[in-house]
């Protein structure tokens, strides 16, 4: 122990070490680095950098605050702001009385999340019956982008309600608008359709989408975490609906129109047919029917062949229906009179080393017998007599060689070659309707020139209005003489539209005589009668084409005519493209459409019967037509 404190004491006893780190102590009062006064220039650099960046802070947030703060604003309001569309109701299209061609009704659409979808096997077998689709289709879409896919856009209500009792989960159902066309196939050529997203495909859909479409609304909300509406924010932007487009389409007419075109393609096993019926008074057209047609509404398995507008987009070399215009024109500059003797001698005619023929020899014949007995030499012999630039202007004067201005899509201009290339043959065999073309709505206008008594006038598939549409009007028309407020009924108050002087009236109420007689004993067409009212008109029958040269076998059959021949109101055209039964005369093919459609359409228009009975056609003979 006493080693121990020994030990201690002599530890003390030793030299404590100085500390070699220790700082030195500064004397501030004698250092000549802090004794020196600072330069002016620094101090005020000093505040100068801090005043600058207080100032640059400032501007900063002037900036993002005040000036420039649309995107922040639009930031934060989307942390809590929503915005809601208010989808405009697509226009409805109505014929010219008010009844519905197309609308649109809400329809319901099913959509999943596939990442939430749990089905049983029983339930995905269910599900993929109802819509329609193989199991594997189902599985395809449920692998595709796992936060949405469509199941099936405008399925029917019951559809969607069976979906609904399966009670999948991730299955979700909304509404969309899907389009309805009460009159289906009998106007599907006229209206047209829409796709899936409501856009106009076809028809007038697509002529009048813009008007059609409407404008979207806008609504600006605050929702809660739970998607609910707390509160509406901003201005409130309603949806503008789109316009309605009133038709001069009578739906009664059309659907009877459409009957019969069917039926008679359907008798003759033909491989098409069209009619065109216009308001010789307004230039509107009351009927526009085509066959094959289509569902609009169900188009899976919808044809090129059925979804061609024919009397709109084909074009035909039109025969002998061009030969009362080739006879009124000789009348209208004084070369011949109605009862000048053309030779037709035995039905045969050599021009250029090309051969013409009618049907049958008929000898020494009128002026108005060459329309009744549709003879080609005659109407070669006066068509001779013109110069090619006269019959070339003849021919565009009565709309041909252009395309009608009627607003439709797919409307064809036909061909009018020039005439400083015509040879003569040509232009013989131009004037009975071989070497032009023109489609059957052409061929409708062009005869309301006899109509109008020498006027062409323009055609519209719009109703003529002629209320006051100075202001944003909601029923879409054309604006013209027509007095506003009639109905089908009120024939009497009908304001003729304007049209182009192409004949003198005393020249096309002689040539009108010379239409009723095709109609008439004697005539190629005493088929083309019609009970109660006086008609007249003129057939036509042409080889098709084939290549370079005409079928042999393969016809086009057709019908123009005019009713009341006394005071005409419609023009009929009909057209019947390869009767298949071994007919195909224009009198036997489409005459009898032609009848049938003149009584249903002047009886609709309310028009007075000017005959007290029908002859007894059974027993007349007709010609056959030189072709």
């Amino acid at each position: 122990m006493s080693r121990v404190g020994d030990l201690i004491r002599k530890l003390r006893r030793l030299p404590r070490r100085q500390n070699a780190t220790a700082m030195p102590t500064v004397r501030y009062a004698t250092s000549p680095l802090l004794a020196s006064r600072t330069p002016p220039w620094r101090v005020k650099f000093l505040i100068g950098a801090i005043g600058l960046g207080f100032a640059v802070l400032i501007g900063r947030a002037a900036w993002i605050q005040i000036i420039h703060n649309d995107f922040y604003l639009q930031q934060g309001a989307s942390r809590y702001e929503r915005r809601i569309e208010l989808p405009a109701n697509r226009g409805r299209i109505l014929d010219r009385n008010g009844e519905l061609l197309a609308s649109s009704v809400p329809s319901p659409s099913l959509w999943v999340i596939p990442k939430d979808f749990d089905a049983t096997p029983t339930q995905f077998k269910a599900l993929a019956k109802l819509l329609d689709m193989k199991q594997s289709e189902l599985k395809k879409r449920l692998d595709g982008n796992q936060n949405f896919a469509w199941l099936r856009r405008q399925v029917d209500e019951s559809v969607a309600q069976q979906v609904a009792a399966l009670d999948i989960k991730g299955v979700h159902e909304i509404k969309e608008s899907k389009r309805q066309y009460p009159e289906g196939e009998a106007a599907a050529h006229i209206v047209g359709f829409t796709n899936i997203e409501d856009e106009g495909q076809e028809g007038i859909e697509l002529a009048y989408q813009k008007q059609l479409v409407g404008r979207d609304g806008v609504r600006h909300v605050i929702k809660d975490r739970l998607g609910r509406v707390v509160e509406s924010v901003g201005d409130l932007i309603p949806a503008d609906d789109g316009r309605e487009i009133r038709l001069s389409i009578d739906a009664k007419i059309q659907f009877y129109a459409y009957q019969r075109i069917r039926d008679a393609v359907a008798f003759h096993k033909a491989k098409a047919g069209s009619v065109v019926v216009l308001d010789a008074q307004t230039g509107e057209v009351l009927a526009l029917a085509n066959v094959p047609s289509y569902t609009p509404a169900d188009r899976r398995n919808l044809t090129g062949a059925q979804l061609r507008n024919r009397a709109l987009t084909d074009t035909f070399e039109p025969g002998s229906t061009m030969k009362p215009f080739i006879i009124s024109w000789a009348l209208e500059t004084k070369r011949v009179k109605p009862d000048t003797i053309i030779s037709t001698g035995n039905g045969r005619m050599t021009i250029d080393g090309a051969t013409i023929t009618d049907s049958h020899p008929h000898g020494d014949l009128t002026v108005e017998q060459v329309i009744q007995k549709s003879s080609n030499i005659g109407t070669a012999k006066l068509a001779l007599q013109f110069q090619p630039k006269e019959m070339w202007e003849l021919f565009t004067s009565v709309g041909l060689g252009q395309k009608p201005q009627i607003g439709f899509p797919g409307v064809v201009t036909g061909r009018l070659r020039p005439y400083k290339s015509w040879r003569r043959i040509e232009q013989v065999t131009m004037s009975y309707g071989y070497g032009l073309s023109a489609s059957l709505l052409q061929l409708a206008q062009a005869y309301t020139v006899f109509a109008r008594d020498g006027e062409l006038i323009p055609i519209s598939l719009l109703k003529r209005d002629g209320s006051d549409e100075t202001a944003t009007p909601k029923n879409l028309a054309l604006r013209t003489d027509y007095k506003p407020g009639l109905n089908a009924s009120n024939n009497n108050d009908v304001v003729p539209i304007r049209g182009a002087r192409v004949f003198s009236p005393e020249v096309t109420r002689e040539v009108r005589k010379m239409l009723a007689m095709v109609t008439a004993n004697g005539g190629t067409a005493p088929k083309a009668q019609a009970m109660g009212y006086s008609v007249g008109g003129k057939t036509g029958t042409a080889h098709k084409q084939e290549g370079k040269g005409y079928s042999g076998n393969k016809y086009r059959s057709w019908f123009v005519g005019i009713a009341p021949i006394s005071n005409p109101r419609i023009v009929v055209a009909v057209m019947v493209d390869e009767p298949g039964n071994g007919v195909y005369f224009g009198g036997d093919v489409a005459a009898p459409v032609f009848s049938q459609v003149v009584e249903q359409t002047l009886n609709r228009l309310g028009v007075m019967p000017d005959l007290n009975v029908r002859p007894d056609i059974t027993a007349m003979q007709s010609v056959e037509e030189s072709f």
